[in-house]
This record gives structure tokens, C-alpha cells and sequence, in this order.
């Protein structure tokens, strides 16, 4: 590269990093500077420089030292136009008020966007245009990839509204992910329009929605194509009203004005409701980062790197192969995917030189695999931009400015400071006395951990299989999946998934080169692969399969890239952990033990199944199947199950997904949190720490504790529950007896749940040091103890001789009515918490109890508490349709009602219109009725 390219490229980079604050202060870059960094003559420099200048290229302000800077960055930052003939500018505040006179539309935040006058120029004319249309702009719909910036323009659309509207406040910006609530239409009701006191469990006082904090401003609706269609109907119809009401009103009294943005992925035709796309009149498509110009490419990176150069205050030197490699292995992931890139290089280059006051250095030898070999398909971008390339040095220097305010663009900023994390780990494993090699290496792979993150949200998301299918091919994917099995058979060793992946979209991006003919079939690039590898064998024979498939010519260069993804992929697999799956019965027991795991150890390869009771065995293994395979990365999957049933599932599952399980069962926190600790901190494999927990780990109680609390057995009375395994259904028991016990005031009784599997043997034993007063389950064993059946239990009879055999009276049964029975209390509110959303079912049940009671009055009949518990049940689904305006209809058109079952019922639910303001249907009354009629 000659001397003048050099000085010319040093004044364009730095002149790119100003903005119009830095200008007035800085003004431009004298020709001692540029010689001192540049490592030339001060002379000669400035030769070259005044050249320059009449080249049109930069331009000479009059300064003490005279400064120079890039003419084109000149015009875009102060917005101003330079006759042909001006190569010096006398005085730079005569363009700075000129500047500050021009039109205040020309002075758009939009111009802070890399591309606003380019690839995105259009764009931003068509959000000014909804913006400014009279009188409170129009919706718009924001349409791109992942990554391509969405959030960011609809960002920027805020900052111009409050721009242009010049108001003494800052109107309110909304930004509600769809994402978050797309399974459940009835709490994104809540959100979008809040509710009233009492509509819902926990809703102690009435609470605005997200409809009422934007008034008078922007609603942002990511991600909007996850908008169920019920959630479609009440955005649109309140686009359509500008009118609404929230959870628990009946009337739509409200009013609010709120300009609506969303943003999608999909394509907005299939994925929503076509009244409601009508409703959007503006659709702006934001470009991938494949579709955008090499030289906004490249200020891409700079700009992200020197956002990294800010944070960590160091400067950075990069080499232009790897701004090529990072530019060429930027695909599917679009600019959110280069963030990522860049945030996990810069922190490899900062921990090389942490004990040094040196710059950080980022060479094409410090990429991992991945993004090495960008470079390949870097070549067929820049064709048409030789002349730029060719002018640019062999590295950029970008040095950090405390001055800059960077533009925060969306989710992909971390979660942490992973140059702090390197420090303070470095620090630590020196202390412990590891040497430079070793902490190089531990410090490597935890940066991977904590960057993994980012790669993670593309599995979840393109990269899930049929996130796959909708950008490649199907014969590609199928072809990926042959070629996976051909390697693996080859080298002897396990591919994951995301070789399938990564091959199937570099096959997709090399076939539309070679349709399109822009693939170079000439390349002198050396990416290290030994040709004497197996990895390279592998690919030169996949390269053979590939040509006699699909009939095509393949360039000799993808043999070097197939072995370099063969030995990246094959590298990342030893990273990965064994995957855990707790799965218990109940509402929230696995829930809660997973939960503290996750908080405990930062542990993310554990999931949680919670089961209700009466969920039957198929539809368990298929939810665990589902939760096994989301939790796999390679190393297997461990079950902590409650219940022998659940410890059977190991083998089936693994015959059914291919995916290695082992079952560990009688679960606890104490098991959970040690199988975390030794599945994600200590990395141990899944038959390592199968076995250990099978037969070594005895929990984290030391045996004073387990003597004291042995003889403390011996003074205590006992209630046994049983079913058939002991697990499960006998726990729910206990907790159904304990409530009984706590309610009672004799909370020294010790419930103890036992499977039936030596039943009478393990009665014995509890005998032998406990008193035991009852045993409740499924079965009599008859040995002369008092037993209550489940049946008994629910129907009322059985609490009452539990709370005689516990006071000591007479046994036989006495059903008390009301609040005395505590089980069928619970029964009902657990019930109802497990299949309502909105209704308190703590404060509804007392209501629920009192409308049964009224009938049962009013007709003259008692219920058996399994009819009450129905009754109560579809009642109070049908509050909640009523909530909804969604009841049912009645379709039998016999209606041969009792009148005073009618009459009764209709006199009965006016508590409900007193207490809730919900009036129910004469359709939801038919059916009541029906239940009644049958019981």
C-alpha cells in the first residue's frame, strides 16, 4: 500500500468515530499526529496530505497546527453542503451555525443510524412519513431477520417522535415482548388493558396495562407475530376504537391514544390475522446484513469495536483479515450476530495482555473456527470494492473515547462485564498458583460459558429444526443430516446439532453463489487444516457426495472449510454438560427445587416437570421426553424423578430420542443441588455422577443431626398414607392431613407416606418406635389400626374420624358442614388455582361454597362433596368466561328444567353480580342445571 493511502485511510477511520460534538472541540488530526502514529516523516506527511486536498478527498482547517479531516465525514456530520473549489475552511464555527440553521427536520436523530443515508435512507423516509401524518402519525409494522436491528429503528422512531413534536415532557415509549404471553390470551389481557381489584389471583388493587402507561405516546410490540389471534382481535378492535376496558369491566368506557409499532420476523400475510395487518398502513423492511453495502459492513465493526475499546479502556488494533472473517461469518444472526462475534474476540485479546499495558490485538489466528472461516465467503461480497479493500491498511487502530455516547441497540449487550470476570479470575487462579498455560486455558473456556449465551438465543429461536426448514431447504437439511452420519461413522466420534446447522446454512448461502455465479473456484487462503488429518479426508470425500447429489461443480477450497467446521464443532461438544430433568408431582415441587438450583449455581442445563395427580402416565413421558430433549447438549440427560413409576422412564426415553438418560428417584433439594454442582461446576459425566448420587451422596445432614432427630421419632405419634409407590399421590395425602393436624392445633403428629411394595413389613417397623392412631390411602391393610379410605377422605366422612381418632373420641364418622372441612377446602382451592387465571381462588371459593349452599336450600337437597366439588368447578370457569365474553351457548334445545331449580340457581348467582359485578347467562344457568339434574 503506498504512503498516501495510508495517511488517507488513518484520516477517514478516525474522522468515521466523530461525532458533531467531538468536531467543534477537536476540529481534525495534524500532520505531526498522523506522522507519530503512522511511523513517517512529519514532512512527508504533510506533503501527502496537502494532496489530498486537492484530491477532493480531505479537507485543511485553519488551526494552530493547521488540522485536516475527511471531507465526505465533514458533510455528513455538520449536514452541510462544500462548493467544488473548497479545499480550506478559514473558520469551522461559520459551518457550525450554519449548520445549526438549517432546517430543523434535517437535524434527525434517524442520523445517527449507520446507513441512514444509504441502505437505510428509504426506509427512514417511510417511518418520518408515519410519524408526521396528521393528527397522531400511523401504526407501522416493522418487518427483518433476527439481529437486523428492529428494536433499534423502532428506538430511533421514539427519539424522532419526541423530536418533532417539541414537547416540555417526554411522551411515554412501551416496549411489550408478545413472546412472553403468546400461550396464555386471557393474562395478555391483563397486560395490554390491566385489570380491576379482585378480577384474579393476586390482583389486590387495580393495576394499569400497557394501553394506559403509553397514552399519548408509543407502544412497541416485539416479536408481534407471537400475538395469539385472541390477542389480535383486542389490539385491533381498540385501534379501531382508540376505546377499551380492563380485566373485570363490562363496559369499554376507557380511552387512550397510542401510536402502535410492531415488529416481526415472519412474514406478516401467514402469521397474522389479515383484519389486523389492514389496520397497519406502513410496513418498513430493514435489511439484513448480507444485503448491506462492504463500507457500512466495515463501519459496522468499527463502530462495535470501538464500543468494546470504550468499555474495557484499551485500544484496540485489529488486522483486516479479521474484520473479513468477521464480516464474512456474519449469516443468519444479521448484526446481532456480529455483536456477539466481536464481544467474544475482543475479550480472547484483552485477556492475552492483561498483565500488560499493551493494546489489544486481534489477528486472524485469534478467532475460534467459527469465525475463521468467514473468510471464505468474504471474497464473493467485495467484488464490486476492490479499490477500497485494496486501499485499506493491513490493521485499524481504534482507541477508546470516555466522550462517546454509544447507541444501545438491543438484547444481545451482556448480562455482565466479561472483561471484569477474566481479572478477577486471572487474579484468582494466580493466587492459587497456576501457571500461564493452565489459567489460558481455564480463562478460554469460561469465556465460551459466559458468551454462550448469545449463540443460545439463536438455538432457541432460526436455529430450532423448524426455525431451520423455513430459511433451507428441506433436501438440504436431509442431505446434512446423511453427511453427519457419514462422519461421525468416520471419525469415530459424536456430532451435535449444530453441525446440522451450520452445514446446512453454508450449503444454502454456497448454492445461491453458484446459482447467481459469484463463487470464486481460485483461493490461495491457508486455514491450518492439516491435509493429513481424518477431518480432511472426511470432507473430501463429504466434497465428492456433494457434487454427485446435486450436479454441481465445488469449489476445492470448501474441502479446507467442511474440515475446519468437522473440528469446531467436534472442539465446542467438550464444553457441553449433562442435561438434568426434575420432574415430580404437584403444582410447583420440581418448580421450587429447580429454582434454587438456578440461583444457587447460575445453572442453566436443568429443567423443571411439575405434574398434576391425576395426569396419566402418557402424557407424563411425553412432557419429559419434550423438557430431555431441550436440556441435551451431548453428555446425556439426568432424571430426578419423585416416584418408581418416573425411574422406568430411562430406558424409553432414550429409545424413543436416541439421547442417553439415567434415573435417579426419591428426589430432594439436597440431590438436586449436588447433581447441579456436579453436572455444571464440576463437569462430571453422566455415569460419574449417576453413580455417586445412586450410592455415595447421603444428603448434607451430618449424622448428630439425623441421631437427634431418630430419637426424637421414638416420642412421636404417627399417621401413615399410602399408595402405590409411596410417592406421588401419598405425599399429596400427607400434606391433605397435615392441614387437618395444623387446623386442629396438634401439629406434634408425624404423617409418613409408604408405597405398597412390603407394606406390612414397613407398617411393623414404624410400630416398633411410634404410636401410629390411622392409616389413610388405597388400601386396608387390616392389621388392627384404624384405616380411612381415600374416598372417606374426600367425601367428608373420613376427616371427621381423623380429627376423632386425634382427640381421642369415639370413631365413628360425624360430617360437619362448612369450615370444618379443611380437606375438602383445600381440595377445591387447588383445584381451582391449577385451572383458573383471573379469579382469586382463595377469595372465589368462599362465594362458590355459599352459591351451593343457597341452592341446596332453596331445593330442599345435599350434595356429596364430589357433586359440590364439580358444581363449584364449572362455576367458577364460567365467572371466567363471563369475564371474557365468552360463555358457552346452551344447544339442547329439550329444556325440561325444574322452574324452582331455575329459579333458585338464577336467585343463588346474584351473589356473583353483588361481589364481582359478573352476571351469568341463562345458557351458563342450562348447563349448572344440567349437573344438578344428573347428580
Amino acid at each position: 500500500m503506498k504512503q498516501i493511502d495510508k495517511i488517507y485511510d488513518y484520516i477517514l477511520s478516525n474522522s468515521k468515530a466523530f461525532t458533531k460534538e467531538k468536531l467543534l472541540k477537536i476540529k481534525g488530526f495534524s500532520a505531526q499526529e498522523v506522522g507519530e502514529h503512522l511511523q513517517m516523516l512529519r514532512s512527508n506527511v504533510s506533503r501527502e496530505l496537502n494532496t489530498l486536498c486537492r484530491e477532493k478527498k480531505i479537507i485543511k482547517i485553519i488551526n494552530r497546527p493547521v488540522l485536516y479531516f475527511d471531507r465526505e465525514q465533514f458533510i455528513k456530520i455538520l449536514n452541510v453542503t462544500l462548493n467544488d473549489d473548497c479545499d480550506e475552511i478559514i473558520e469551522i464555527s461559520n459551518f457550525i451555525s450554519d449548520a445549526s440553521d438549517a432546517k430543523q427536520e434535517d437535524k434527525s436523530p434517524f442520523n445517527s443510524l449507520i446507513g441512514f443515508n444509504t441502505s437505510l435512507k428509504n426506509q427512514i423516509e417511510q417511518a418520518k412519513a408515519a410519524l408526521l401524518y396528521p393528527p397522531n402519525g400511523l401504526h407501522t409494522l416493522i418487518i427483518g431477520s433476527t439481529g437486523v436491528g428492529k428494536s433499534l429503528f423502532a428506538n430511533m422512531m421514539y427519539e424522532y417522535y419526541k423530536h418533532i413534536k417539541e414537547l416540555t415532557e417526554d411522551p411515554p415509549f412501551i416496549i411489550f415482548n408478545c413472546a412472553d404471553y403468546s400461550n396464555n390470551p386471557q393474562l395478555l389481557l391483563s397486560y395490554i388493558f390491566g385489570y380491576v381489584k379482585g378480577a384474579f389471583t393476586g390482583a389486590e388493587k387495580e393495576k394499569e396495562g400497557i394501553v394506559e402507561k403509553a397514552d399519548g405516546g408509543i407502544l412497541f410490540l416485539d416479536e408481534i407475530h407471537r400475538l395469539p389471534p385472541e390477542g389480535q382481535e383486542m389490539v385491533f378492535y381498540f385501534m379501531d376504537t382508540g376505546t377499551y376496558n380492563k380485566l373485570g369491566e363490562s363496559d369499554r368506557h376507557r380511552k387512550a391514544s397510542v401510536l402502535l409499532i410492531g415488529a416481526t420476523t415472519e412474514d406478516p400475510s401467514s402469521t397474522l390475522l389479515n383484519t389486523f395487518v389492514r389496520r397497519i398502513p406502513i410496513t418498513i423492511n430493514i435489511p439484513a446484513f448480507e444485503e448491506r453495502p462492504i463500507d457500512e459492513k466495515l463501519e459496522l465493526v468499527q463502530y462495535l469495536i470501538s464500543k468494546e475499546a470504550q468499555r474495557v479502556n484499551k485500544t484496540i488494533t485489529i488486522s483486516s483479515e479479521a474484520i473479513k472473517a468477521l464480516i464474512g461469518s456474519t449469516t443468519y444472526g444479521n448484526v446481532g450476530q456480529l455483536k456477539s462475534n466481536i464481544q467474544l474476540v475482543c475479550a480472547k485479546g484483552f485477556f492475552n495482555c492483561i498483565n500488560t499495558n499493551k493494546d489489544i490485538e486481534i489477528n486472524l489466528a485469534l478467532l475460534p473456527p467459527n469465525i475463521k472461516s468467514g473468510i471464505l465467503t468474504f471474497g464473493n461480497q467485495t467484488k464490486d470494492n476492490t479499490t477500497m479493500w485494496n486501499m485499506m491498511p493491513s490493521s485499524i487502530t481504534i482507541q477508546p473515547d470516555g466522550n462517546k455516547t454509544f447507541l444501545e441497540t438491543d438484547d444481545y449487550e451482556t448480562p455482565f462485564n466479561i472483561y471484569s470476570i477474566i481479572e478477577n479470575k486471572t487474579s484468582l487462579l494466580q493466587e492459587e498458583g497456576m501457571n500461564d498455560e493452565e489459567i489460558k486455558s481455564f480463562i478460554t473456556t469460561d469465556i465460551n460459558i459466559h458468551l454462550k449465551r448469545f449463540y443460545e438465543r439463536f438455538k432457541n429461536d432460526i436455529n430450532r429444526r423448524e426455525g431451520l426448514l423455513k430459511i433451507v431447504d428441506k433436501g438440504i437439511v436431509d442431505f446434512a443430516e446423511e453427511i453427519k452420519i457419514l462422519a461421525e461413522n468416520k471419525l469415530n466420534k459424536k456430532l451435535n446439532e449444530r453441525f446440522i446447522y451450520a452445514i446446512s446454512l453454508h450449503f444454502s448461502a454456497l448454492f445461491n453463489r453458484i446459482k447467481k455465479n459469484t463463487v470464486s473456484f481460485e483461493s490461495n487462503i491457508d486455514l491450518s487444516i492439516s491435509i493429513e488429518s481424518k477431518e480432511y479426508e472426511v470432507a473430501k470425500d463429504i466434497h465428492k457426495l456433494i457434487e454427485k447429489k446435486f450436479n454441481i461443480s465445488i469449489p476445492n477450497v470448501e474441502i479446507e472449510y467442511l474440515a475446519l467446521l468437522l473440528n469446531s464443532i467436534q472442539e465446542s461438544s467438550r464444553q457441553e454438560r449433562v442435561g438434568i430433568v426434575v420432574a415430580a408431582h404437584g403444582s410447583s415441587i420440581a418448580t421450587g427445587m429447580v429454582s434454587l438450583a438456578k440461583k444457587l449455581f447460575d445453572a442453566d442445563n436443568i429443567l423443571a416437570v411439575d405434574m398434576p395427580l391425576e395426569m396419566n402416565p402418557s402424557d407424563i413421558l411425553e412432557t419429559v421426553i419434550e423438557k430431555v430433549k431441550a436440556v441435551n447438549e451431548g453428555k446425556g440427560v439426568l432424571l430426578l424423578v419423585d416416584m418408581g413409576s418416573l425411574n422406568s422412564f430411562s430406558d424409553v426415553i432414550t429409545e424413543k430420542t436416541n439421547i442417553i438418560t439415567k434415573s435417579v428417584d426419591m428426589v430432594s433439594t439436597p440431590l438436586v443441588l449436588e447433581a447441579v454442582r456436579k453436572c455444571s461446576v464440576c463437569d462430571t459425566d453422566l455415569n460419574s455422577v449417576y453413580s455417586y448420587l445412586l450410592t455415595d451422596f447421603r444428603g448434607y445432614t451430618n449424622n448428630i443431626t439425623t441421631q437427634l432427630t431418630q430419637e426424637k421419632k421414638e416420642h412421636e405419634k404417627v399417621i401413615i398414607t399410602i399408595c402405590s409407590t409411596g410417592k406421588g399421590a401419598a405425599i399429596k395425602l400427607k400434606e391433605l392431613v397435615e392441614n387437618v393436624t395444623n387446623n386442629i392445633g396438634s401439629e406434634n403428629i408425624n404423617t409418613i407416606p409408604l408405597g405398597l411394595n412390603n407394606l406390612t413389613k414397613s407398617i411393623s417397623e414404624i410400630s416398633e418406635e411410634n404410636n401410629i392412631l390411622a392409616i389413610i390411602g388405597i388400601e386396608n391393610p387390616n392389621i388392627g389400626i384404624p384405616f380411612i379410605s381415600i374416598e372417606q377422605l374426600i367425601d367428608g366422612t373420613g376427616e371427621s374420624i381423623l380429627i376423632n381418632i386425634i382427640e381421642g373420641k369415639n370413631i365413628q364418622p360425624i360430617i360437619n358442614r362448612g369450615e370444618n372441612q379443611i380437606i375438602f377446602k383445600n381440595l377445591c382451592i387447588q383445584t381451582l388455582s391449577e385451572f383458573i387465571t383471573f379469579l382469586n381462588p382463595k377469595k372465589i371459593y368462599s362465594l362458590l361454597d355459599e352459591f351451593v349452599n343457597l341452592i341446596e336450600k332453596s331445593v330442599n337437597i345435599n350434595f356429596e362433596n364430589p357433586v359440590k366439588l364439580r358444581i363449584i368447578f364449572h362455576v367458577a370457569c364460567a365467572l371466567e368466561r363471563m369475564l371474557l365474553n365468552n360463555g358457552l351457548t346452551y344447544d339442547n334445545d329439550n329444556l325440561e328444567f325444574d322452574k324452582q331449580t331455575i329459579q333458585a340457581l338464577k336467585e343463588a348467582s346474584l351473589i356473583f353480580k353483588t361481589a364481582l359485578s359478573i352476571n351469568l347467562t341463562d345458557d351458563e344457568i342450562y348447563y349448572i342445571a344440567d349437573i344438578i339434574k344428573v347428580c
